[in-house]
Parts: C-alpha cells; sequence; structure tokens
C-alpha cells in the first residue's frame, strides 16, 4: 500500500528523486557527505535540526527509519540527482522529504542540498514535484514549510515557490524545534492549500511518477 502512495521515483526537468529504499546501497554514499568531516558539511547543516555523523551506522539508522515512515504510510524520503544535460548529472546533490500528519490532512516539506548545487532553483524545482505529490497524488489539503529566522537563503527560495503556489507565510512561532544538540529554535512558518495551489498552477516544471 505504501508503494502506491509513494513513488519510487519523481522526475523532473532537470531532476531525479529516488525514493530511500532499505535494498539500496547508499549509506556509504551519503555517510560521505553527512560525516562530521565532509566538505561544507559546518555550512549546509547549520540549519538542520540533526547533526553531522560520526559513523556510518548513524546514517544506516535514519535510511531504516525513513524506510519506516513510508511503510507506516506517515512519509517519504527522496534522493536528488540531475538529469543528464545538468553539471553534475547522476551525483547525489541532496534530499528531499514530505511527512504527512492524515488526522490533519498536511504535508511537510524539508530539504537538504549540498553546496556544490546550491543556487541552481533546485530548492523550487524540488517543491514543484513535492506539491503535485502532496495534493494530485496523496490528496492532502494542506502543505506547511518553514525555515530558521536567521536563514536567509531559505527564506529566499521558500518565499519564492510559496508565492508562485499561492501561498503564503502564516508567521513566526516560537520554539517550535528542538535539535539534536538540545538547543531550541523559532521557526518561520508558510503555508499552501490545495485550493491556492490549484488556482495559481505556479509550476515551473513537468513533473511525472515512477511506480
Amino acid at each position: 500500500m505504501s508503494v502506491g502512495l509513494f513513488p519510487d521515483g519523481v522526475v523532473t526537468d532537470r531532476l531525479r528523486l529516488e525514493r530511500v529504499d532499505i535494498d539500496d546501497a547508499g549509506t556509504l554514499d551519503l555517510y560521505e557527505h553527512w560525516r562530521a568531516d565532509a566538505p561544507n558539511v559546518d555550512e549546509t547543516t547549520e540549519y538542520v535540526s540533526w547533526e553531522p555523523y560520526a559513523t556510518p551506522h548513524g546514517v544506516a539508522e535514519t535510511r531504516e527509519r525513513a524506510v519506516e515512515r513510508t511503510d507506516d504510510r506517515e512519509g517519504a524520503m527522496f534522493l536528488i540527482r540531475p538529469r543528464d544535460g545538468e553539471r553534475g548529472a547522476g551525483e547525489f546533490a541532496g534530499t528531499a522529504g514530505l511527512f504527512v500528519g492524515w488526522d490533519c490532512q498536511l504535508a511537510v516539506f524539508g530539504t537538504w542540498l549540498r553546496k556544490p548545487f546550491w543556487g541552481r532553483g533546485y530548492s523550487g524545482e524540488r517543491a514543484d514535484a513535492m506539491f503535485e505529490l502532496a495534493f494530485d497524488r496523496l490528496d492532502l489539503e494542506l502543505v506547511r514549510v518553514s525555515h530558521l529566522p536567521e536563514n536567509e537563503n531559505s527564506e529566499r527560495a521558500i518565499t519564492k515557490y510559496v508565492q508562485r503556489h499561492g501561498g503564503r507565510r502564516t508567521g513566526r512561532f516560537r520554539n517550535r524545534v528542538a535539535f539534536d544538540d538540545g538547543s531550541v529554535h523559532d521557526t518561520v512558518e508558510y503555508s499552501v492549500s490545495q485550493h491556492e495551489w490549484r488556482q495559481a498552477d505556479g509550476a515551473e516544471t513537468a513533473v511525472s511518477f515512477q511506480g
């Protein structure tokens, strides 16, 4: 049933998103970029709730939890890879997450990108795909996305694609998220309803599902 909900892959004009699966041989590939001494890891994890990993075992556990969420119909994590014709085609560029709250008919987006892939508009293209998944395939009513107040890069990217899809900033929420290091942070949040999304028709890329 979960496979029917969450596709094996999603293809956009420039990206291929591959759903994380327990049989993937990707733990060491992920660890190469998520380990504590990986290039640019301090910058790429500055505003995320998790800390760089000390061992591959930690990455394997994260992948297992992602698969469990999919099996439990609670969400999915996808690996982002540029398609042929893009610089770095086929490389692991980052992750895209969609987490579902069925009781509230809500999807929450999350993403992480390696620094060499910043500034290409991939966050917005990934968002186009996740909106299609949340609203067209899962028929949810609302998408929520957030960033830390000091994360100006995410603020620019999120504001652009949320407005393009008819949504709006909903406000700043105090002590909204706890990080693995024990710190607690405010978030700035945005929302897009399915009705707003359909009215806006703001997708800039074609999206197709595989599986």
